[in-house]
């Protein structure tokens, strides 16, 4: 009783929250303290490119055909693309890799696609080039040999580039190491109180760099972002830990930017736009307005059908039902899951396991009933003899939900990934709404009522 009591408080509780959470677009939590917000996020419904519109680029390794690229690389290079994009204020980015070349992202509701795509293209490749004795300006644009898809022999990295006008040939410097080999870089001061930039390598990386910056000493070794010199520093000793630092005339300012250009922009292999498109609202609020009518019209119909055949407990089930509606839209908004029409399609779908395994207990109960238990006895037999089945279905379902998520996620199928989130996340809560609401309001409810005074409320 006493565990069923609490349960009770729990599922009460969570009743609260997810009706504040449903009704909310944004929710703020204040320091009783001093009355500043602890927490400030938005919790509206995130709705999907085809519910939407928005913008939609296929994005690929710009390398030789021949390459092999990591996944661990491609997956890196998605998130700081991601970052990137998240930097323009552009809100419910999806990225995903798709194969082992490719990236599919979908920006919903964009308003500005030649603004989102222009900073896609600057793919924040960061190079580090030798070069030479001779320093180029910061902000000139330069050829390296890196990702380049024709290989061609570097320069003599002590020349200059000539002018196009005078010559055609192009000087290509010799890109010593990416940043990829970067692990991070902050801004410090040194003993006399210049910034500077303190940077650390990878492992993997140390030993290059360690070789190259010995045997160059008081040479140049510039910092390329997207082929543009961003700085020139030379090398003043060999850099064998791993750790270094980039000196110069640095404002604060002018530090801070280079650091977070060398974090931001360690992209591991070069990236192109293939392919962009804007993307109009295929289904749009008339259709979004129809989803929710077939909703609330499949929901009213199952509460008629187990109201009418289960009588009481079907009263009891459609309590749970509702629970179960509220917290799923709760838990949509706080994770959140970006709802396309395939997702919507998968929630209903959810309801209809939810109710399936409250069929399986009440016919159940029947059964108990009718063998002469008390309704107590019955209620806790009915659960778990119908337990079994309950978590074979369910785990099926998860399964498939599983492999669905793996084959969206590989092949940058979105709309097959929302499903199977949006069925999965429904199964589990299906599962703790039979397990603990229905059968926490079953006893709360029906272990005061003698079976045998009312009979028929139990259809029996």
């Amino acid at each position: 009783m006493r565990n069923r009591n609490s349960w009770l408080v729990v599922i009460v509780l969570l009743i609260i929250f997810s009706l504040w959470i449903d009704l909310s677009k944004n929710v703020v939590i204040y320091n009783p303290f001093n009355n500043t917000p602890i927490v400030d996020r938005s919790v509206d419904v995130k709705l999907g490119l085809d519910l939407r519109g928005g913008l939609q680029a296929l994005l690929e390794a710009d390398v030789p055909a021949d390459t092999t690229i990591t996944a661990e690389e491609l997956n890196n290079a998605k998130n700081i693309l991601q970052n990137r994009a998240n930097a323009l204020g552009v809100s419910e980015i999806t990225m995903q890799t798709a194969g082992d070349r490719r990236i599919v992202a979908e920006f919903p509701g964009v308003t500005n696609p030649e603004e989102v795509v222009a900073t896609l293209k600057q793919t924040a490749l960061l190079e580090f080039v030798d070069m030479g004795t001779t320093p180029i300006p910061a902000g000139t644009t330069i050829k390296t040999d890196f990702g380049v898809t024709s290989p061609a022999a570097p320069a003599d990295p002590a020349a200059t580039p000539t002018d196009p006008a005078a010559a055609p040939v192009e000087t290509v410097y010799h890109t010593v190491m990416t940043g990829a080999g970067l692990q991070t870089a902050s801004v410090t001061r040194s003993s006399a109180g210049a910034y500077q930039i303190a940077f650390v390598l990878k492992s993997d990386a140390s030993g290059t760099f360690a070789e190259y910056t010995t045997s160059h000493t008081k040479q140049i070794l510039a910092i390329v972002l997207d082929k543009i010199v961003i700085s020139t520093p030379t090398i003043e000793s060999p850099i064998t830990s791993g750790n270094g630092v980039i000196t110069g005339k640095f404002t604060q300012d002018e530090a801070q930017t280079l650091a977070v250009q060398l974090r931001s922009g360690a992209l591991p292999i070069p990236i192109k736009v293939v392919e962009s498109r804007t993307v109009g609202a295929t289904l749009g609020e008339e259709s979004i307005r129809k989803s929710v009518l077939a909703g609330i019209i499949g929901l009213s119909v199952v509460v008629l059908f187990m109201a009418f055949n289960y009588q009481l407990p079907g009263l009891i089930a459609d309590l749970a039902l509702i629970c179960y509606a509220l917290f799923s839209l709760m838990l949509f908004k706080m994770i959140p899951v970006t709802l396309t029409l395939p997702g919507i399609a998968g929630f209903i779908l959810s309801v209809g396991m939810a109710v399936d395994a409250n069929v399986l207990i009440f016919e159940r109960l029947k059964e108990e009933l009718r063998a002469g238990r008390n309704l107590r006895q019955a209620i806790d037999l009915a659960w778990s003899r119908a337990w079994p089945s309950i978590r074979d279905s369910n785990t099926s379902t998860l399964i498939t939900c599983a492999i669905l998520f793996i084959f969206g996620n590989t092949f940058g199928a979105s709309m097959v990934k929302g499903f199977s989130v949006t069925l999965a996340l429904g199964v589990l809560l299906s599962l703790f709404t039979a397990i603990i609401v229905t059968r926490t309001f079953l006893h709360t409810v029906l272990d005061r009522i003698k079976l045998t005074d009312h009979p028929r409320w139990f259809g029996l």
